[in-house]
Parts: C-alpha cells; sequence; structure tokens
C-alpha cells in the first residue's frame, strides 16, 4: 500500500474516487468544500465514472442524493455545519427509505455566533435521524473508514445511511502520512452495489416515500430501529475484515491503556490523540491513566462501553459539544445512560470543551486526570458538568 501525504479532506476525496459513485451531488461549505471540489476534478479528468451534480443548496443535494440512491445507483455527498443543518429535513428520509448513502461530514460549530472552526454540535443535532455515525481521529481514520462506511451501509442486514465525520481544519486542513490501497485493491475491495430495489425498475414497479398514515408508520419507524441494532455486529466484521486485509483493524472504540487503568477519559474525534500522548506521559509517572477512544457515536454501542468502563474508579467524558439541556453534553449523557444499571459503576463526570474551534492542550487534559486522581481518592465529586477553558465563569 502506497504511503502518501494528505489532507483530511484529500483523504476522504481519494476514498471516494476509489469508491467511484454513480452519483454526488454537492454544494460547497467550509470546511468540507474541498472535498467535493477534488472530487469534482477527479470527474472532470476523466478518472472516476460519476455524474457529478451542481446544486443550488445542500438541502437540494441531499434530495438529488436521496433521488439517485433510490433509482438503485451508489450515491454520494458531502458537507458541514450548516450545510448539514439545512439538510435535516431530508436525513431521516434517507434512513426511511433504507438507501446506504455514505457522507463525509467535517465537524464545524452551528451558529450563531457565525464559526467556521471545529465542534460536534452539527453531527450531534443530527444524532437521532436513522444515520451511522464514525468519528475520525486523523486522516488515515478519514479515509478508513470512508470506505467502510460502504461496506456497513450496503450490507443486506443494515442497508442505512452513514456520515464519516472529521474535525474541521484540525484534521481537514492538516497533512499527514496515510496508507492508501492500490487501485486493484480498493476495487476489489469496494466491490459491485448490488441495490435492493429501483424506481426505474418498470418491470417491478415499487411505490417509494408514500404517504404513511395511522395503519403502517409505526412499524416502517421499527423496521429502520431494528436495523440499526443489527448495525454494530456488521462494523465489527468489517473492521476485523478490514484489518485481515490491510493491517489496520477497527472496532466500535479504542481502549488506549485501559485494561489496568483507574481513571480514564472518553473522548471523540482529533482529541484523542492529544489524550494518548498525555496518557502516555502519566504513565511515566505511574499513574495509571487510559483512554476510551470512541469511534462509533451511531448506533451507540452501550454495553460495550459499560463493560470497558466497569472497573475504573472515576471517568471524565469529554464533549465538544453542548446539548443545552443544563444536563451535560450529548455523549455524557449517553455514557451516564449506558452506566446506569451498573452495581458497581466509576464517578462519572463531563467536561464541555473545545467550542468554536478552541484549542484543547495537554496541559488542560492533565488537569482533568488530576481531578480523577482527586475523585478516585476521596470519593467526592465537586463539580459534575464543567466547561473547560471558557473564560468569565
Amino acid at each position: 500500500m502506497p504511503a502518501v501525504a494528505k489532507t483530511g479532506n484529500e483523504a476522504m476525496a481519494e476514498a471516494m474516487r476509489q469508491i467511484n459513485p454513480d452519483v454526488v451531488a454537492a454544494y460547497p461549505i467550509t470546511p468540507a468544500t474541498e472535498i467535493a471540489m477534488i472530487f469534482a476534478q477527479f470527474v472532470a479528468d476523466g478518472m472516476v465514472d460519476t455524474e457529478f451534480v451542481a446544486v443550488e443548496s445542500e438541502h437540494s443535494a441531499m434530495s438529488a442524493t436521496v433521488g439517485a440512491a433510490a433509482s438503485g445507483v451508489r450515491a454520494m455527498t458531502a458537507t458541514s455545519s450548516q450545510g448539514l443543518a439545512l439538510m435535516y429535513e431530508i436525513l431521516p428520509i434517507a434512513s426511511g427509505l433504507r438507501l446506504p448513502i455514505v457522507m463525509p461530514e467535517v465537524n464545524r460549530a452551528l451558529s450563531a455566533p457565525i464559526n467556521i472552526h471545529c465542534d460536534h454540535s452539527d453531527t450531534m443535532a443530527a444524532r437521532d435521524f436513522g444515520w451511522i455515525q464514525i468519528f475520525s481521529e486523523n486522516a488515515q481514520e478519514a479515509y478508513d473508514n470512508t470506505l467502510q462506511a460502504v461496506k456497513i451501509a450496503e450490507d443486506t442486514r443494515v442497508r442505512l445511511p452513514a456520515m464519516v465525520t472529521t474535525d474541521g481544519f484540525i484534521i481537514s486542513h492538516c497533512m499527514e502520512k496515510i496508507e492508501m490501497l492500490d487501485e486493484e485493491q480498493a476495487k476489489a475491495y469496494i466491490g459491485n452495489y448490488k441495490p435492493e430495489y429501483s424506481v426505474l425498475d418498470i418491470k417491478t414497479p415499487i411505490t417509494v416515500g408514500a404517504l404513511d398514515l395511522q395503519d403502517y408508520y409505526f412499524e416502517h419507524r421499527y423496521a429502520v430501529a431494528e436495523a440499526m441494532r443489527s448495525v454494530n455486529e456488521v462494523i465489527l466484521e468489517v473492521g476485523k475484515d478490514f484489518g485481515k486485509k490491510f493491517g489496520r483493524e477497527y472496532g466500535l472504540f479504542e481502549e488506549y491503556k485501559l485494561s489496568d487503568a483507574d481513571i480514564a477519559i472518553v473522548a471523540l474525534g482529533s482529541t484523542a490523540g492529544t489524550a494518548k500522548a498525555v496518557v502516555d506521559s502519566l504513565r511515566e509517572k505511574k499513574i495509571k491513566a487510559g483512554l476510551l477512544k470512541l469511534r462509533v457515536f451511531r448506533p451507540f454501542p452501550h454495553a460495550e462501553i459499560a463493560s470497558a468502563l466497569s472497573k475504573m474508579k472515576a471517568v471524565a467524558v469529554m464533549d465538544r459539544s453542548d446539548s443545552l439541556s443544563s444536563a451535560g453534553g450529548p455523549l455524557f449523557t449517553e455514557i451516564r445512560s449506558a452506566l446506569f444499571d451498573m452495581a458497581i459503576k466509576p464517578k462519572l463526570i463531563n467536561f464541555i470543551y473545545g467550542l468554536g474551534g478552541r484549542d484543547i492542550s495537554k496541559e488542560e487534559i492533565e488537569s482533568i486526570f488530576s481531578e480523577l486522581g482527586s475523585i478516585a481518592k476521596t470519593g467526592t465529586i465537586k463539580d459534575l458538568f464543567n466547561y473547560l477553558g471558557v473564560r468569565g465563569k
């Protein structure tokens, strides 16, 4: 596998090129614009067989992608922040129609105030729309996750759309060394798409997106929920197969020095890389610190996370978004729910951080571990909900 220098956006665009979707409909938005822009150049250069549709908004982009997918072809798009928000009306339609669309999504803060930098508020606001959500720590994972998302979404046990996220600018615009599959490997891995149905099949006519009232709506929504319950099994199978073929195995989350840890943090995205450096530093000081880096946020792996954190004395959940519920960030509420039924469970605290792209430093993560050490020793939590690094509290 060739090693190349790529930004996160370039890595995802290259993955799209190797997937070679039949249709891509897109509208530009920072910091995801480059993904579609680079891919459009691939189209212009004849490197893919894709029909590229330049639309008038992100709402139109997802609408066109849904229409294309319903016709029985592979369809993709890419977006970020307010662009994703403009798609919200169409996202549950994609999942309700069981369309295996794959969408790179570059995490960026939602307005207002207007901000073009990273936090996870855009993705989190879409967490209950029936889309699989896979987070990436770096450009390599962004590339690998995009390829795997096709296999996951198109599995007959799933048939649901998936978004693969990267942190805006931190990953999307920073260059790293990644290993790409060669062209034949990628083509063989992705394989041919076999749609469940096509609205263009005149020999077997069907109705798609019909009015669905009290008689059957409930059952059709239940079918989406049932499909979601199959996703994690497929993700594990696909991740293991990817590792067997290409040497990089993926799961629902990564346990970094967690097996013997007393204190740990849970984090998503690029922050996990900084946290690993802090864990290494604390281990040199004989402090049993660990990290659970969550990869799959939807469907949420409640049982697996509860098991992984069951022996911790204290755990801090780091949220790069705020639910504005006054009861913690979205990741915290999920983790808290996962641990609720455990007879013995760790003390749990929440840190909301990095909103609007504010940096998270090693020193700040060290301060979180210091607080966890105190909690583990005394059993006392001073502040359950914390805003890390905000001025004027």
